[in-house]
Formats: C-alpha cells, sequence, structure tokens
C-alpha cells in the first residue's frame, strides 16, 4: 500500500498540474508527487518534502512530458529517494536541487528510457547502505546521487552544481546497464564517504564522462566494471 500528497492515478490526462503551496508527506511508502497517467506540464514552485521511510519526492510510472520543481527536493527517511522513473517516460525533468538524508536514500535513479534531465544546483545524499521499497518488494540499496540502471537510457544529464555523496560505501554517480548519452556537469562528482567511489560504470553500462572532474577521499575516482566509458575527453581525477 503507497500514499501521496498528489497521485496522478490511471487514465487521468492532465494538462497542467501546478502547485503553489507546501507539498509534505510523513508516513511510510508515502509518495510526494506520484504519476501513473499522463502529464503535459507538471510545475512545483514549493519545495518537495518527505519525511517518511520509502518516500519518493517525485516517481513517475507513467507519461511526463515537462516536469519542472523550482525549489528543492528533499527526503528524509530511510530509504526516501528524490527522484526515480519506474516506467514510461518524462521527456524534460528539470531540478532545483536534490538532497536526500536517509542510509538507501538514492538522489536520482533512472529505469526506462528519458529525455533530458536537469539540475540546477547540487544532488546530495548523506546516507549509506539502506533499505528501501523498490516494487513492492524491501531491497538493501546504496545512496547514490544518480543511478541508472538496466533498461534505463538518459538522453542528457546537466548539472549546473555537483553530484556530492557523504555515506559509506556507496557510488556518486553509477552507470550499472543503463546508458548515458551525453553528461555536461558543471561542478564535480564527489565521494566523501568511507569507501565510496565516484565513478563506476559496469554491467554492460555505457555512459560518457566528457569534462568530468572526480574525486573520492577513500575510494576510487573511476570504477570499471564490464563497462563502457563512450567518451573520455577531458576526464580529470581531482
Amino acid at each position: 500500500m503507497i500514499t501521496g500528497g498528489v497521485i496522478i492515478v490511471y487514465g487521468v490526462h492532465a494538462k497542467r498540474v501546478e502547485h503553489f503551496g507546501a507539498i509534505v508527506t510523513y508516513g511510510v511508502n508515502d509518495m510526494v508527487l506520484d504519476t501513473w497517467g499522463t502529464v503535459d506540464r507538471w510545475i512545483a514552485h514549493v519545495p518537495v518534502v518527505s519525511y517518511g521511510p520509502s518516500g519518493i519526492g517525485f516517481v513517475n510510472f507513467g507519461t511526463v512530458d515537462t516536469f519542472h520543481a523550482e525549489a528543492e527536493i528533499m527526503t528524509h527517511g530511510l530509504g526516501a529517494r528524490g527522484f526515480n522513473q519506474y516506467d514510461s517516460t518524462v521527456r524534460s525533468a528539470r531540478f532545483k536541487s536534490i538532497e536526500t538524508f536517509g542510509d538507501g536514500s538514492i538522489g536520482i535513479q533512472v529505469s526506462k528510457p528519458v529525455g533530458t534531465i536537469t539540475v540546477d544546483e547540487d544532488v546530495t545524499t548523506h546516507g549509506s547502505i539502506g533499505n528501501t521499497l523498490v516494487k513492492g518488494a524491501n531491497v538493501m540499496l546504496p545512496a547514490e546521487a544518480f543511478s541508472v540502471k538496466p533498461g534505463g537510457v538518459v538522453e542528457k544529464l546537466g548539472v549546473g552544481g555537483s553530484l556530492v555523496t557523504h555515506g559509506a560505501k556507496v557510488t556518486t554517480y553509477a552507470v550499472e546497464g543503463g546508458k548515458v548519452l551525453a553528461i555536461d556537469i558543471r561542478g564535480k562528482v564527489l565521494a566523501n564517504g568511507e569507501g565510496s567511489d565516484a565513478v563506476r560504470v559496469a554491467d554492460k553500462g555505457s555512459t560518457p564522462l566528457t569534462h568530468v572532474r572526480a574525486r573520492a577521499r577513500a575510494g576510487k575516482a573511476l570504477r570499471e566494471a564490464d563497462g563502457e566509458i563512450t567518451d573520455r575527453t577531458g576526464f580529470t581525477v581531482v
């Protein structure tokens, strides 16, 4: 059973969804913004906040043309992710910033093909490995800042700030079985936790690392495990 702040259910086609007041959830499996239908344009002018375990700031099972979170997305619970693309697609998703605090709380995770993902500022996670609900099953996940799983394709990722993790034994930028076609990270990819890596490309996943600046304080800046880096131009360890 899941609950939510705003849920667009199956069969609904909303031309415009717009939020001007606070959107906050507190329960278990309590999504803040959740789509199962179709939305042409979705705008959140205010912060999107979750306090419960296994909550998600914005989760998409439906079809969204454009989504824009003008204020921050923030989650505090165990396994509470910022943005999760589970099924169908979003053509353009733009966020001011995403920050998560719980173990297992991924910043952005993509499991299906999407268009452009843009973050104006930072994606930051503070947790380590923890329990979270994924499609009805409880699993252990690391609190990665950005993750692409098998079946996920991102046409372009743009980040105006940095991708940052603070927890132990996590990866900041992880492409495992999925694909990123283009990347533009203006800041850095930083792994600050013990045994944490900045970049991991694995399990037949592929991504460019064009002009990426990566640093891991107590891990590896780049870990490759049967993945493909399509462009290393300007990649540096800082």
